[in-house]
């Protein structure tokens, strides 16, 4: 981490970037526990995730306006409209105002898509390929020890001054975040000139092209599909656990604190577990290790033990997002980042969204136990499935052509000790909140693969140094 923070840019930007996560882990449950305390329904409350989920429909066309602008502005630009964006929440007073936080919601949802894609291509133009693994650890690091204590302030400044003082100071970090983004100074990649024209649909949806020919990233793509399309019933499920309990709907704050103290823990070992065994096992481990925690939510008949399902929940989220991250940003060039980054929140927010508004409707009907089993039994066959998909094939990376295709595959490593050179970040979330994308951790040299001339897979118009 030292390395990339010696770098005068990324020591600016991270500043800004650590503000911006604080606020997000102040704001990360208030909306809904603001919905939950105004109109006392549980699928109320649930449905604010998916208004903030909703954006990820329009994805694609997002993607394509990151990839044809300058990255550096497009952060500037959407960091303040971010800012601008939650201060409407000021005019909240009773249940007649919730579409009100539903709207800012829905803003919140687009800053989630747009954002993180942005800052990919911003990380990859900005750092050496040696360094990126190292500044996507200290952005981890931060982002999972302000969840320690983010939500609990966030709920508590909620409890004692109301929704708006949070969003004010929401407002604050996005423009800090701004201000950090400005004075950044970075030689951006230049839009590709020398390609013959194409329609712009053919454009928009040459992200969805490089997914579909590249096997390793559709199929992890794939199994966080099928995943959150059942952990989206935690959004409705986590009050109705609460409720079970006994507890206020401000008890939230301290559940997702515990899931943080458990993604410290994992995440300080995930770049071994990566390094070790590759991306897309990596992944299915991750999965795996997320299942245990919603199936111990399942059983919990004590509070002690919702803090452990839930510790053991957050342990398997960076092992999960890191590894997928990590897969994504190997096999994608840097012209196409934007396009690739918002396809994947398309196909993995669509079946989180869907989730959320079928889990609304279940909550109503079933006991939490019930819908915290369906999540346990759909993450865990979320796993089989890549597992299944990707048996011979499981050793995480591919050569790509210098159009940023797949031009061979790296197939059949078992799980050794081999060390594997992966690079790459998202900020906010390929996946939304609740589950927060965590930037990946360093994972040590690269090595060579067979086919490839070079140590990283990437093409030589792509790399880029900072300044």
């Amino acid at each position: 981490m030292r390395a990339a923070l010696a770098t005068p840019g990324f020591r600016r930007l991270y500043a800004g970037l650590a503000a911006s996560i604080l606020g997000d882990a102040l704001m990360l449950i208030v909306l809904s526990v603001w919905v939950k305390v105004l109109t006392g329904s549980n699928g109320a409350a649930g449905l604010t995730f998916l208004w903030m989920t909703a954006p990820a429909l329009l994805a694609p066309l997002f993607g394509y306006v990151v990839d044809r602008v300058s990255r550096r502005s497009f952060l500037v630009v959407g960091n303040i409209a971010s800012g601008l964006m939650m201060l409407p929440l000021l005019l909240v007073h009773d249940a007649a105002d919730v579409w009100i936080i539903y709207a800012v919601a829905f803003g919140y949802g687009i800053s989630f898509v747009v954002l993180p894609a942005a800052l990919n291509g911003l990380l990859k133009d900005l750092l050496a390929e040696e360094v990126l693994v190292e500044a996507n650890a200290s952005l981890s690091i931060t982002r999972e020890a302000f969840r320690l204590v983010g939500p609990l302030v966030g709920a508590g400044a909620f409890s004692v001054w109301g929704g708006g003082v949070v969003a004010v100071l929401d407002a604050v970090t996005f423009l800090l975040a701004a201000v950090a983004v400005a004075g950044v100074r970075v030689q951006e990649t230049p839009r590709d000139t020398t390609a013959e024209p194409q329609p712009w649909r053919a454009e928009l949806s040459e992200g969805g092209r490089h997914i579909r020919r590249t096997p390793l990233l559709l199929h992890a793509t794939l199994s966080l599909g099928i995943a959150l399309l059942v952990i989206g019933f935690a959004e409705s499920g986590i009050y109705a656990l609460t409720d079970a309990f006994d507890k206020p709907a401000t008890f939230v704050g301290p559940l997702l604190s515990m899931q943080g103290l458990g993604a410290i823990c994992s995440g300080l070992l995930a770049s071994r577990v990566v390094r070790r065994y590759g991306e897309p096992w990596t992944v299915a481990i991750g999965l795996g290790l997320t299942g245990l925690g919603l199936a111990g939510l399942t059983v919990s008949t004590e509070v002690w033990q919702l803090f452990l399902g839930t510790a053991v929940l957050g342990a398997g989220i960076p092992l999960m997002i890191v590894a997928f991250t990590t897969l994504l940003q190997r096999q994608t060039p840097a012209r196409l980042i934007g396009r690739v980054s918002t396809t994947v929140e398309v196909l993995t927010t669509s079946p989180q969204a869907v989730g959320i508004a079928i889990g609304a409707g279940l909550v109503s009907l079933v006991s939490f136990r019930v819908l915290f089993g369906l999540m346990t039994l759909g993450t865990w066959a979320a796993a089989a499935y890549l597992l299944v998909a990707l048996r011979g094939r499981m050793r995480g990376g591919a050569g790509m052509a210098a159009d940023g295709s797949a031009d061979h595959e790296v197939v059949g490593r078992p799980p050794t000790g081999v060390a594997m050179g992966v690079d790459g970040t998202i900020r906010g979330t390929v996946l939304p909140e609740p589950i927060t994308v965590v930037p990946p951790l360093p994972l040590g040299t690269e090595d060579a693969r067979p086919g490839d001339d070079r140590l990283d897979g990437r093409p030589d118009e792509d790399r880029r140094g900072g300044s």
